[in-house]
């Protein structure tokens, strides 16, 4: 920048050179810088909102991958969804079924996650809709996984429950019956083979020869053994649990005490006509919840269809009970 001006000399029609001082030559410099800066700013400013810088055009990048990212996630919780709700189904209506289990409450199932604010530290966002609908929607099956793993937890424990029940029903005929010969006399109204007059039979008799095998029909804990020359006479009952117990009587002797615990098809003792009987036989009953059932119908075990209707047949014909 100059030092100096100049100017017009009327009277010598000529141009004196001026010099400027220090105050002036000052002055001029930063009024040029202070013009520089506010060209720049000008020129920043205009860049800035127009054109994107290159770690904006990263972000922007970024941004759009995360959306994505969001969005494909959101179509794989929706899969998710769908598998689980197939398995909450399958659980409600077969599973529970099965186990006699009472369904899971849908309100239970479909109830929301709690907190009116537990998303605010996630709004205020531009995409804070997508995020926060992820983040929801995530809360939702984590809560709908850990409701159905802990069904599975009770079903596992239902499962060997069931299994327990399954080997404890009395579900076998009591003594070596083949072709149902041994069958003597059925369950309900008979004529008593000594009173003679009709009274209703709790049981089912089986004719055998003193001595022969009596089985446990099911798993269980041997909970009465009771030697008597009245009544049952010596008989035995079994606890199998699940309200269930079997009552073997008459018997000859005993191979079991109380306490202790028998398998079904253990012997547990042997045929004999002690008590109220007129011959050598088993008496034996079911109790459910401490009433009477018919035991023909427990016989699955051991029973066809066509024995089944045989074994009926043949216990309905006999009038008249032996005990």
């Amino acid at each position: 920048m100059p030092n100096s001006r100049y100017k017009f000399n009327p009277e010598s029609l000529s141009f004196d050179k001026i010099r400027l001082g220090f105050r002036a030559v000052l002055m001029r410099t930063l009024a040029y810088i202070v013009g520089s800066i506010l060209v720049a700013v000008v020129y920043y400013l205009i860049f800035a909102i127009f054109f994107d810088s290159p770690k904006e055009k990263a972000l922007h990048r970024e941004i759009d991958q995360l959306t994505l990212q969001y969005e494909l996630i959101q179509r794989e919780m929706g899969n998710l969804e769908k598998v689980i709700g197939q398995l909450e189904e399958t659980d409600d209506n077969l599973y529970r079924t099965i186990f006699e289990a009472e369904p899971i409450p849908a309100t239970l199932r479909e109830g929301g996650v709690g907190g009116v604010n537990r998303y605010k530290e996630l709004d205020g966002f531009d995409n804070s809709r997508i995020v926060i609908e992820t983040s929801r929607r995530l809360d939702v099956i984590r809560k709908r996984v850990v409701i159905q793993s802990k069904s599975f937890e009770e079903l596992i424990g239902l499962a060997k429950r069931k299994e327990e029940m399954l080997v404890s029903i009395p579900a076998i005929i009591p003594i070596s019956n083949k072709d149902l010969t041994r069958t003597a006399s059925g369950y309900g109204l008979r004529v008593h083979p000594i009173y003679k007059i009709i009274k209703f039979h709790a049981g089912m008799d089986f004719t055998a020869p003193s001595g022969t095998e009596v089985y446990a029909t099911g798993n269980g804990t041997i909970a009465y053994v009771q030697s008597s020359k009245r009544g049952l006479g010596n008989h035995i009952i079994i606890d199998h649990g699940f309200g269930l117990t079997s009552i073997y009587a008459h018997l000859d002797r005993f191979n079991v005490r109380v306490g202790q615990k028998v398998e079904r098809g253990d012997v547990i003792g042997f045929v004999g006509s002690t008590g109220m009987s007129v011959a050598p036989h088993l008496h034996y009953e079911i109790k459910v919840n401490g009433s009477n059932v018919d035991p023909v119908n427990y016989y699955f075990n051991d029973l066809t269809a066509a024995e089944y209707e045989r074994m009926i047949e043949i216990a309905s014909k006999t009038g008249q009970s032996f005990d």
